[in-house]
């Protein structure tokens, strides 16, 4: 597949996600999902980048050209999409956004009428159509056929109040103080807002979005400044969120970065604890360290480990009949409150624990030592197939010969290689990391 990646489509926007392809992408996603459709309304929402209006636009061309009526909510976190897709009985929901990427970045990601990301099986159906000009054509309505749009602004509140449903009533934030960093994306306004409601002292950083600001310097993927704000404000807590608030990332009151591994540990045990964990475990995926799943064993739990992608934890949550699981990187899902990884649900979830325990954060969300773990990205000239690459097969047999674990995949949305070494002597893995980083440069660069 050339059009999809990891989590829908992705590129510079403007070229791989221009308003032609973004358009003739709709065209085909409307095409696909007429043959499911009750409504007949499609909800399209979008974080916080310029590029976000000239995508919007052409979606909403492209899908009223087919005969869909848009319901269009503007700067929306990607679960609310998820969440209000089903919530307002659309036959699907198209989230506007490139996440953690830089503010030239821009991707479209998909949901069918129950809140769900599409598998690969309908991506490949829907790139199918995208390529047929004939099937496109022959699709367009004409006359009373075409389709209509209209922008609502008020379901923001409808999210919140369900967000909110899923912290214990019994529970109150009153006398924390949390820093949270929107990272200039889609959460700036559900975020502290709820945070706010639930009687936190918020302090809020990255809710000032400028078109070409998300994710710079702030948010998830870059927690360092959250840190410095929290030990400055003497805070409890620090949470950061990415550009479309899917993700969560913490810092604890001495300005640690809390390691999303142990995290997830934490409140797996606590789940299995408070009796509402199903499926004796949790999902994470080939990128967790190996100290979770020892951790987990420890407490009579399984590890589960699906390829990377939040989606893809979605789909062995589903078929283990688990409700928890997420990505070290801090892609959360509790299942029984979200279906896609949420990082505004995600925090609340952690708050409640971290309430409940009278603890501080330091001593609540660090429970066990991790291994030693590398992860380095390469920019690489092709994505050659691993099969074809000569070496790699002894370059593998080597690592494993060291105890090592080991896991080179290329990025779904930049032209990377991302490698990641794990094993319990730190400088081996260092020297081992080297030759592994020569070993790519010479067969990719």
């Amino acid at each position: 597949m050339t059009l999809f990646g990891t989590d829908g489509v992705r590129g510079k926007a403007g070229k791989k996600v221009s308003a032609v392809n973004a358009m003739r992408l709709a065209m085909a996603t409307g095409i696909y999902f007429r043959q499911f459709s009750k409504t007949n309304k499609i909800l399209v929402g979008k974080d916080t980048r310029r590029s976000g209006y000239m995508i919007e636009n052409a979606i909403v061309s492209g899908l009223t050209a087919v005969g869909f009526d848009v319901i269009q909510i503007g700067p929306m976190p990607t679960p609310a999409i998820a969440f209000l897709t089903e919530n307002m009985r659309c036959d699907a929901g198209i989230m506007i956004s490139a996440s953690h990427n830089p503010y030239y970045d821009n991707g479209i990601k998909f949901f069918d009428s129950e809140g769900n990301k599409l598998n690969r099986d309908k991506e490949v159906e829907i790139e199918a159509i995208y390529e047929n000009e004939e099937y496109i054509e022959d699709a367009q309505a004409i006359g009373k056929e075409i389709g209509k749009s209209k922008r609502i602004d008020d379901v923001i509140g409808r999210y919140i109040v369900h967000i909110k449903n899923s912290f214990p009533k019994s529970l109150s934030l009153a006398g924390k103080r949390v820093v949270i960093d929107c990272a200039n994306g889609a959460g700036y306004i559900v975020g502290p807002t709820i945070l706010n409601e639930l009687g936190a002292e918020v302090v809020v950083i990255g809710d000032e979005p400028n078109g070409f600001n998300i994710n710079e310097g702030c948010g998830a993927t870059a927690p360092e400044n959250l840190a410095k704000v929290v030990l400055d404000k003497r805070a409890d807590v620090g949470i950061a969120l990415d550009g479309d608030a899917d993700r969560l990332v913490m810092v604890d009151e001495k300005g640690n970065i809390i390691d999303g591994d142990k995290l997830m540990a934490v409140l797996a045990v606590h789940m299995k604890e408070q009796g509402t964990l199903k499926g004796g475990g949790m999902v994470a995926t080939v990128m967790s360290n190996e100290g979770l799943g020892e951790y987990l064993s420890s407490h009579g739990l399984t590890l589960h480990r699906a390829a990377v992608g939040d989606k893809n934890v979605v789909e062995m949550m589903q078929k283990e009949g688990i409700n928890f699981g997420g990505e070290q990187s801090g892609h959360i899902i509790f299942s029984d409150y979200a279906k896609t990884g949420d990082g505004i649900s995600s925090a609340l979830q952690a708050l409640a624990y971290f309430v409940g325990t009278g603890k501080l954060a330091s001593e609540v969300f660090d429970p066990y030592d991790s291994y030693p773990q590398l992860l380095e990205n390469l920019l690489i000239d092709e994505k050659r197939a691993f099969e074809e690459i000569e070496g790699l097969d002894a370059l593998k047999e080597k690592v494993e010969s060291q105890n090592m674990r080991h896991l080179f995949r290329y990025s779904g949305t930049e032209n990377k290689i991302r490698l990641l070494l794990e094993g319990k002597d730190g400088k081996a893995l260092v020297k081992m990391m080297e030759e592994c980083k020569t070993f790519f440069k010479g067969a990719l660069i």
